[in-house]
């Protein structure tokens, strides 16, 4: 059989680490339980579907290993990738399938046989997804089949579908089980689970939230990029999936929480000499910009928010203030920096200036004669007067050098003064 690509399964062709999408951290693995409920595991299949299992014949298992799994029917091959106590808390999150109110139940460890047949399965989910693709246009129903699951006995596939609207697709699901002879379940998903299946990088750099650990979607609009002063630009607010990007609702309550207390921002502010007008906001500042009204926004005027309030509770009083800005609510004075570019380490050329050839001075090693003759001697101190003498003399000699070089230089001063 050929080798089929098991990656988006969750098992890595260099079996480093996980590839799996929706990959949890155990961090209670070493944390021994305080009693022993129920042995519930979680098992991960195709992309990011995963489900809960009850261990029911006491197998020991182990993250990672291939198991058989209750299936309807039939049975499933998944993967382990969750055990112990934090199973409970993730069951919080994700919709737990139940058979007649129970949990289903842990078969047994996968054999070869069975890893073999799922494998075979696995080969055949391409080549279904472009046949059923071609079934889609011929019927001409408005749906875009995204991907085709099977289950691991072979018996029955999902096929995962997208569409904005109600779909008839009951003579769909009778051609599919004549041409590929298989249980048919037709499954719905949105764009962002669409984006959270196929994954990708995101512009911050990082993998897609959708297909690492988020798998509840909460409707994100426009008032989260109001809300936090972000300009409306469809380009930069959508994310791959064609829809506004989840991680504006991350930080949308911190902005809502810090702005309750924060006057509006449509009311111009009146001043003796002129009147100011609304540009932008500091919302963790505390802090209006505005600018004169005809003038642009070079002219930009930062007014805390206590200020602003003043200035507006004189304007319904029918009062104007001389200043916008006074040295109780000075704003615009900055700070000394704590930094300082002293070497020009921040410069923007510093990579393109040429480096300077530092000038080393190359200085002479004068070898003593006579230090290999003096090692000779069995005195020490001996070697040591020895060496002072030579160095006295060799200072001599320096001094008489240039004692002479200077009485030179005296005879040819006078003659040119002469």
């Amino acid at each position: 059989m050929k080798e089929v690509n098991t990656t988006d399964r969750g098992i890595c062709q260099t079996k480093v680490g996980n590839c799996g999408k929706l990959q949890v951290t155990d961090w209670l693995g070493d944390v021994q339980p305080a009693y022993k409920g129920e042995d519930i595991v979680e098992v991960r299949f195709k992309n990011t579907r995963k489900d809960y299992y009850k261990n029911v014949n006491n197998l020991k298992l182990k993250v990672g290993e291939l198991v058989a799994v209750e299936g309807n029917p039939g049975h499933d091959i998944g993967i382990i990738s969750l055990k112990g106590e934090l199973v409970f808390e993730q069951m919080k999150r994700h919709k737990v399938t139940l058979n007649n109110g129970e949990y289903r139940k842990v078969y047994r460890h996968a054999k070869p046989v069975d890893i073999d047949k799922w494998r075979e399965a696995i080969s055949l989910e391409h080549e279904t997804m472009i046949k059923s693709r071609q079934i889609v246009k011929d019927l001409g129903l408005d749906m875009k089949i995204g991907d085709v699951e099977y289950q691991g006995d072979k018996t029955k596939a999902i096929f995962y579908y997208i569409a904005d609207g109600r779909v008839d697709f009951r003579q769909l699901i009778k051609v599919l089980a004549e041409n590929f002879r298989i249980r048919i379940e037709m499954k719905q998903i949105g764009a962002r689970q669409e984006a959270g299946r196929i994954g990708g990088i995101g512009p911050c750099g990082r993998t897609l939230c959708c297909s690492t650990w988020m798998s509840n979607f909460v409707s994100v609009t426009t008032n989260a990029a109001r809300h936090q002063e972000i300009s409306l630009n469809p380009q930069k607010l959508a994310g791959q999936c064609g829809k506004l990007k989840c991680c504006l609702n991350f930080e949308v309550d911190a902005y809502i929480d810090a702005t309750k207390d924060f006057p509006p921002n449509h009311i111009p502010l009146e001043t003796e000499h002129m009147t100011y007008s609304f540009l932008k906001a500091d919302i963790f500042g505390g802090i209006y910009w505005y600018a004169p009204r005809g003038e642009g926004p070079g002219t930009l005027v930062a007014v805390p928010v206590k200020r602003v309030k003043e200035v507006l509770r004189l304007n319904r009083n029918g009062k104007k203030p001389e200043k916008l800005v006074i040295e109780k609510y000075d704003a615009g004075a900055k700070k000394d920096d704590t930094f300082h570019n002293v070497v020009g380490q921040e410069d923007l050329d510093r990579f393109d200036r040429a480096k300077k050839k530092s000038r080393s001075k190359k200085r002479s090693n004068r070898r003593n004669p006579n230090r290999n003759r003096n090692q000779n001697q069995p005195n020490a101190q001996g070697q040591r007067q020895d060496n002072n003498q030579e160095g006295g003399q060799n200072r001599g000699s320096k001094q008489n050098r240039g004692g002479g070089q200077n009485r030179r230089s005296n005879q040819n001063r006078n003659q040119n003064r002469n």
